[in-house]
């Protein structure tokens, strides 16, 4: 692979560690590296997910993010709190504000809450080379926040990823030139590398595809016939090769593809219950979809079956009509459910309503009254507005399956 050719950036992937977990350590007067805390969605469930785990947690009782409160052992020196998503994203909008101080807005690209990409080109006669600037943002964000960080450093945004989570996050800073994708990238197994799931890693195994070295040696034509545009992805991936932009100027009103929510429930769900939470997010959906003053007409479907059953479905219909009226979406979402359900216990649910336009643009069928519907839906949202999410609500999110009254208080299914 002739590396010339390529872009050379200077890429920084900075994650905050243990984010959630370490700024609730913070908060309490502990260290976030040696304190053993839990993050959850919900202490009363002990079916909530662990959101975030200590690195100590992690380390001495291998509990990891994404496994359940009742696989916490009971050990008076660990600490479980309920998340506070609120509090989460102002300190994750502060830690952005610092990056700036080291690179022009449109140079950093947020990835999550925790997590961001910050390109540092031209920058080094004012502040040093990448592995310098590096040091100076992790001492900052440790002496102004408390907070730890790693940071993984590349010429592109995928190698500065991945970097980081091979080696930064034990090391604190590592780095990965084109040079060194033979050493440190290729004995890496496939299915630890960012961008490749679960289900991907399984067809890469079935093709004897079992470390990014072994990827990088198989044939371009061969991995685009087997998985199309996504084949050639993998193919220079492997070689650490990755276009992707790395500065992107802010845009705040570029167009809205669509308008979703989605939920991971916190026990097995079945018929009549599932038909109950799709009723709660198409109003989630419908009242987004109003307050931004728009409808569509597609409704998409997504349904993960349990750890246990596995798989699921994501299914899509187009109704001839657009709408943000809440019982026009759920109709169309529990018809596509009963028709794609093979009756496993149901553990996720998202629902999006896409091919979006500005509701002004309706056109009144002369056989469905949809301005009376648009009219008590638009009610609702003000009674909403002023009293709260819970001060109005579909009889039957009262029921065993309800989830509305619960998480109306939380951000992002959270306590805030």
């Amino acid at each position: 692979m002739d590396y010339r050719q390529f872009p050379q950036h200077h890429v920084l992937c900075i994650d905050m560690k243990s984010f959630y977990a370490s700024v609730e350590c913070r908060d309490r007067g502990w260290d976030p590296m040696s304190a053993y805390l839990a993050v959850v969605g919900d202490r009363d469930h002990s079916g909530s997910v662990i959101l975030a785990a200590s690195p100590r947690l992690k380390k001495d009782f291998n509990i990891r993010t994404g496994n359940r409160l009742y696989q916490i052992p009971d050990d008076p020196r660990i600490h479980v709190v309920n998340a506070r998503m609120g509090h989460y994203l102002e300190q994750s909008m502060e830690v952005l504000r610092l990056f700036q101080r080291f690179a022009p807005l449109e140079a950093i690209l947020p990835y999550s809450i925790d997590e961001a990409w910050v390109t540092v080109d031209g920058i080094e006669r004012l502040m040093g080379d990448a592995p310098t600037i590096a040091r100076h943002i992790r001492n900052a964000i440790a002496m102004e926040f408390g907070l730890p960080a790693c940071v993984g450093i590349g010429p592109n945004r995928f190698l500065a990823k991945v970097i980081l989570d091979i080696e930064g996050k034990s090391q604190g800073i590592a780095q990965c030139g084109y040079e060194d994708v033979p050493r440190k990238l290729w004995p890496v197994p496939v299915g630890e590398v960012w961008g490749i799931g679960s289900r991907l890693r399984e067809h890469l195994y079935r093709m004897g595809i079992r470390t990014m070295g072994h990827l990088a040696q198989t044939p371009l034509e061969q991995l685009e016939k087997r998985f199309g545009v996504m084949g050639n992805q993998l193919y220079y991936h492997a070689w650490g090769v990755d276009l992707s932009p790395v500065i992107q100027p802010f845009e705040p009103y570029g167009p809205q593809k669509s308008i979703g929510h989605g939920i991971t429930l916190l026990r097995d769900y079945e018929g009549g219950e599932v038909a109950t939470v799709l009723l709660e997010l198409s109003e989630e959906v419908a009242m987004r979809s109003r307050q931004n003053k728009k409808v569509g007409r597609t409704i998409l479907l997504g349904v993960g079956y349990s750890k246990e059953s596995g798989g699921g479905f994501q299914r899509a219909y187009t109704i001839p009509f657009p709408t943000n009226v809440t019982h026009d979406i759920f109709h169309t979402a529990w018809r596509l459910f009963q028709e794609n359900y093979n009756g496993s216990p149901v553990r996720r649910l998202s629902l999006a309503l896409q091919q979006l336009e500005a509701d002004e643009a309706i056109q009144l069928s002369l056989f469905d009254d949809f301005t009376k519907k648009k009219a008590l839906g638009a009610v609702m949202d003000q009674i909403r507005q002023r009293y709260g999410k819970s001060s109005v609500m579909w009889a039957r999110s009262l029921s065993s399956g309800g989830v509305f009254r619960d998480r109306s208080h939380k951000i992002g299914g959270h306590w805030q």
